[in-house]
């Protein structure tokens, strides 16, 4: 422990005797106990086993996923059930299922840290992690079901000798600049926000090379004024580029549908729609990281009951958009519209041959969700993380009932037809939940999973003792 540190937990009047003014933690944390607490999880000498099987069978779907992209570069996108006239399928779907994922980071990490909400802190880094593995997985559908990955490069306005150029109508460009510039930002901002944390860790270690591996990714943070007026800065103007990502990024998603005239697509719902969608599957997918992460790496004086709740009225009000937008789409379709065509979608979705997908959809994202009214309901965390798994697999069967119902039966009857999943379109979406975790399990065993920095600057000594409210403090006395 420094001096400082010693200097102010020491004192009594500073002593943290109230939880309500810590409410990112639980009372009596001290700078030296949260360094050393999140950092133990990383730095400790074993591995829990439980980490290694989880890791195995992650590895092993993964393996799935390789195995499948791989047989669909030689064979061709044929191996999944995409058919005519349901050319998009699956792959979309679950592009789309994951985008949506990938909100909940940028909007906690860049959204509320304008907004200066506290309890956004212990789990921003969560958030902005599964961003990036998410952006990772959705990646990979739009860019194997083109059928030509090695040429995805044409998709950039790049120079070439053969004139080859992106066909800037196209919506397939459109989600290249979208989704490469939401991925960019997301890891620039994630990575910055680490820096700090990392030269905690390179102090900490006792390997020396593990030391040299942390000191190199630390980039020779010292924690001096100069670096952290210049963190500041840069963390002030990334959260501004990426707070309108939030809303841009799945509404360029969203118009992939409705510049088309498939029934049922051509909306002006849909950006909106589709926003709140993602934030709510977004959340849903935090809540299913955070709370097993929080029991099995012994984090629960950090990730609260506080932010457990908090995130819990974030889904219901999402929730309750998403709600409004499925009571509004029959009235749309069978009353405001006047399209015979849009009225067929909407009873072919209630009572057509993906019936049961529809009305599993209703009960998974309109009727389960209403529990989250009731604070217990809030704070049980088994309910909680059994309702967060709920919606992920509500919000996944909105993206297929909009796709798949939409394509399936549109004008000519005569063209009518039927999709079924074959063996690789399930290789290929369960391979990349399993990428998904494998990336996720790497990153909690060797990256500290709560920004320690953040934490600190809640402490109420800190702000009593007049020392500024930034970072790290060991280093910055030690400097």
């Amino acid at each position: 422990m420094s001096a400082y540190e010693q200097t102010i937990d020491t004192t009594p009047s500073l002593i943290i005797t109230e939880p309500e003014k810590v409410p990112t933690m639980t009372p009596g944390q001290t700078l030296e106990s949260i360094s050393l607490k999140i950092s133990e999880v990383v730095l400790r000498a074993g591995t829990p086993r439980w980490w290694f099987g989880a890791l195995l069978v992650s590895s092993a779907f993964a393996v799935g996923l390789l195995f499948a992209l791989t047989v669909l570069v030689f064979k061709g996108i044929g191996i999944w059930g995409n058919n005519q006239p349901v050319g998009w399928a699956w792959d979309i779907t679950n592009f789309v299922w994951w985008i949506g994922i990938g909100h909940a980071g940028t909007l906690i990490s860049a959204i509320l840290l304008l907004l200066k909400q506290e309890w956004r802190t212990s789990i921003s880094r969560f958030s902005e992690t599964m961003t990036i593995f998410a952006v990772v997985c959705a990646g990979l559908f739009p860019l194997f079901h083109t059928g030509r990955p090695w040429v995805a490069y044409w998709l950039f306005p790049l120079p070439n000798t053969m004139g080859v150029w992106p066909q800037f109508r196209s919506p397939l460009v459109w989600d290249v600049f979208a989704v490469s510039t939401y991925f960019t930002l997301s890891v620039v901002f994630w990575y910055i926000g680490l820096i700090p944390d990392l030269s905690t860790m390179r102090d900490r270690a006792k390997s020396l090379f593990v030391k040299k591996i942390y000191g190199m990714v630390a980039m020779g943070w010292r924690g001096s004024t100069r670096h952290w007026s210049r963190y500041e800065t840069a963390c002030l103007l990334l959260a501004g580029l990426c707070t309108p990502l939030v809303v841009s990024v799945h509404s360029v998603v969203s118009m992939d549908f409705a510049v088309g005239i498939v029934p049922g697509w051509h909306t002006t719902i849909f950006p909106p729609y589709f926003v709140a969608g993602a934030v709510y599957s977004g959340f849903a997918m935090v809540l299913t990281l955070v709370i097993p992460a929080r029991k099995l790496f012994h984090l629960e004086d950090f990730i609260t009951m506080k932010h457990i709740d908090s995130m819990g009225k974030v889904m219901l009000t999402t929730g309750l958009i998403v709600a409004y937008a499925y009571t509004f789409e029959p009235f749309f379709g069978l009353v405001y519209s006047g399209n015979r065509y849009e009225k067929f979608l909407i009873l072919n979705r209630a009572f057509g041959p993906y019936a049961p997908f529809y009305w599993t959809l209703i009960l998974c994202n309109v009727i389960t969700p209403q529990f989250l009214w009731w604070r217990k309901i809030r704070n049980n965390t088994v309910v909680l993380f059994m309702l967060s798994i709920v919606v992920n697999i509500g919000m996944w069967l909105e993206r297929f009932v909009i796709i798949a119902i939409s394509l399936h039966r549109d004008f000519l009857p005569s063209s009518w037809g039927y999709f079924k999943p074959t063996i690789f379109d399930i290789l290929t979406f369960s391979g990349t939940l399993g990428l998904f975790m494998t990336l996720m399990l790497l990153f909690l065993r060797g990256m500290p999973s709560i920004p320690m920095f953040e934490l600190k600057t809640s402490l109420p000594q800190v702000h009593l003792a007049g020392h500024p409210a930034q970072g790290d403090f060991e280093q910055e006395v030690a400097s």
